[in-house]
């Protein structure tokens, strides 16, 4: 035994000379994780910081949007209160974040109110700056005149029928509710999303934000542009964060986001819990291990270091099994093997994706153009609209001119007959112009009763003149039918789609005749529109694709992809069905159905997609193109 104490004592002093360095590696890690925590969550808090400011400038674009819209009103550019206190009262019911909208002219007088009970004369200093410079303002923090709320109020100048300034249209944010344009951000627990303005003040808080709005901050009078990036302090509420700073140039305005700086010792606690125990059965292991394992081993290593080095070579072959000494060094061996499999299949899984990530860059530089064409067909959307109301003026005189020569009674019965066929004609432009401008409209309406005659009619008389040209024949099979409940405009547009479709499907065939046929019938509780053509048909491999946004198989230029992906939302937002199939004329069959109006009540949508006839299964899925 007394022998022995010496190998003992070795021993000890062995171990206390491996564990001294060992712990002090273990605990300078440990502070080292700490501190890459620390940065991490720190960076994290600035990058939502950027996020953050990306989604209020993003907000404050839709205001100048709207303001803009509202600008530009008739009723706003006059001033006249009975038709601005209205408009903008819907504006602010529609948007929750505004806390009020007014009107005021030259001399301060409010001119129009989105909240009842403002009557007097304001004289606010951002009216007069808008009047002085023409350009729109950004007010400090003021108290709401109506509300009696803390708002910030974005000034925009109203101009005249002489483009001069006539008038100032402030926009008050509604501040305790501004911090809801974050609620998407994800955020760790006790987090807050805070902007001050450039006297240090609280305008916006995610976080008990009727308490600390206008409260100054830690910040003092610092400039929002001097304020560092990231920095960890102690809030106005006393709790230690992290926090990363984005500036709003608007105002300017600081945005801060606040992490908890606890965040950061919950995630490294586990990982320190995690490396300890994983440190302290290395080192014991290793200890006891060491030298039974280390002859039996070194044979085996040998082996895997020379089947490392092959993989490190790039030959990622597995390699060949060989006999070992103990459990142990064939489990390496078998992970080896494992890992060198694994290896190659992640190799080829990344060609995979190398090549699937080229394809899809492909794919979205086509949506793109696809979308930059849509913006072209609504901006010629627009024109149109503008043209018709242009040319509806004159013909309105030319109409009201007739009826003054009709009253002449010396005319001639020649003459009479043609001052009738001018009337005639220009009233039949005037159809065509208001249906085109209807049409037009970026504002659909709200669903009423409409009768399919009329949708049927107006179509026709849009497309008329153009088939005929093609010598495409257009025939109509409508008897009475009960009407539906939906939007006059987006069922034309619908049907529209499918006349064009028809037309560009025959044109395309190249034949020099083609014909059309317009049904309409009631079957079962559904109304329901066909439009039937002699063209081609679509090809099979194309009908799993119908109604899919942006597929199309016209050339470029000739189509978005959009017309009939378009009509399926349209028509299954009033629970009716929309789909496809081949006709007895060899060519395509495109169809919709809406459940008829009752008389009592509104029609609710169809939940099971029946048609309602004995068909043959239509195509619901996919998309052709359409001209629309």
């Amino acid at each position: 035994m007394l022998s022995a104490w010496p190998i003992r004592r070795q021993l000890v002093a062995s171990i206390f000379a491996v564990l001294v360095p060992f712990s002090l590696v273990v605990i300078w890690s440990a502070n080292r994780t700490r501190a890459e925590r620390d940065s991490e969550v720190q960076e994290q808090a600035g990058s939502i910081a950027v996020t953050a400011a990306a989604y209020f400038n993003q907000y404050l674009t839709g205001i100048d949007s709207m303001a803009s819209a509202l600008a530009r009103h008739p009723a706003v550019a006059a001033l006249d209160r009975a038709r601005v206190d209205p408009l903008l009262a819907e504006v602010v019911r529609r948007q929750p974040l505004l806390l009020n909208i007014v009107l005021s002219d030259a001399a301060g007088a409010v001119r129009g109110s989105g909240l009842p009970g403002l009557q007097r004369t304001l004289g606010l200093p951002y009216a007069q700056q808008v009047f002085s410079t023409g350009a729109s303002v950004v007010s400090e923090l003021v108290t709401g005149p109506v509300t009696g709320k803390p708002t910030i109020i974005v000034a925009y100048p109203v101009h005249g029928a002489d483009d001069a300034i006539v008038g100032v249209l402030g926009v008050g944010l509604n501040l305790s509710q501004l911090q809801t344009l974050f609620s998407a951000i994800p955020l760790p627990e006790g987090s807050t999303v805070t902007m001050t303005d450039e006297r240090s003040r609280v305008l916006v808080r995610s976080r008990d934000a009727e308490r600390y709005i206008g409260q100054p901050t830690a910040r003092g009078q610092t400039p929002v542009r001097d304020v560092p990036r990231t920095q960890r302090m102690t809030g106005v509420d006393g709790v230690e964060r992290f926090y990363g700073t984005a500036v709003v140039d608007r105002g300017p305005w600081l945005l801060s986001v606040g992490i908890p700086t606890s965040v950061s010792v919950d995630r490294v606690a586990p990982l320190w819990r995690r490396n300890l125990a994983m440190a302290i059965g290395a080192f014991g292991l290793g200890l006891l291990l060491a030298l039974w394992a280390a002859t039996l081993t070194r044979r085996g290593l040998t082996r895997v270091q020379l089947a490392v080095k092959r993989i490190a070579d790039g030959d990622l072959s597995p390699p060949a099994r060989a006999p070992v000494p103990n459990r142990e060094l064939a489990e390496l061996q078998d992970a080896f093997i494992t890992m060198a499999a694994n290896l190659r299949e992640a190799r080829e899984a990344l060609d995979r994706r190398i090549e699937q990530e080229r394809t899809m860059r492909e794919v979205v530089q086509t949506l793109q153009r696809q979308v930059v064409r849509q913006e072209r067909l609504a901006a010629v959307g627009l024109l149109v609209s503008g043209v018709a109301h242009e040319v509806n003026n004159p013909l309105q005189a030319i109409l009201g001119t007739a009826e003054l020569l009709e009253r002449h009674r010396d005319l001639s019965p020649d003459l009479r007959e043609e001052l009738a066929f001018l009337k005639t004609q220009s009233g039949r432009a005037r159809d065509i112009i208001r249906n085109l401008s209807r049409f037009s409209s970026q504002q659909s309406g709200p669903p009423a009763l409409v009768d399919l005659h009329d949708v049927i009619a107006e179509v026709v008389q849009l497309r008329r003149r153009d088939l005929d040209s093609a010598a495409i024949a257009l025939t109509i099979d409508a008897p009475p039918s009960r009407p539906v409940f939906a939007n006059f405009t987006e069922l034309e547009q619908v049907t529209l789609n499918f006349v064009i479709n028809a037309q560009q499907s025959i044109e395309a065939a190249g034949r020099a005749r083609g014909r059309i046929l317009i049904r309409l019938f009631d079957t079962g509780r559904k109304v329901r529109v066909e439009v039937h053509d002699d063209g081609p048909g679509v090809a099979a491999a194309d009908e799993a694709k119908l109604f899919q946004p942006f597929f199309t198989t016209k050339p470029v230029g000739k189509g978005t992809g959009l017309g009939l992906s378009v009509s399926y939302g349209i028509i299954d937002s009033y629970g009716g069905a929309i789909g496809y199939r081949g006709n007895e004329w060899g060519g395509a069959m495109f169809f919709f159905e809406l459940p008829a109006a009752e008389p009592s009540s509104r029609p609710r949508a169809a939940t099971d997609g029946s048609s309602g006839i004995d068909d043959p299964p239509p195509v619901l899925h996919g998309s052709v193109s359409s001209g629309v």
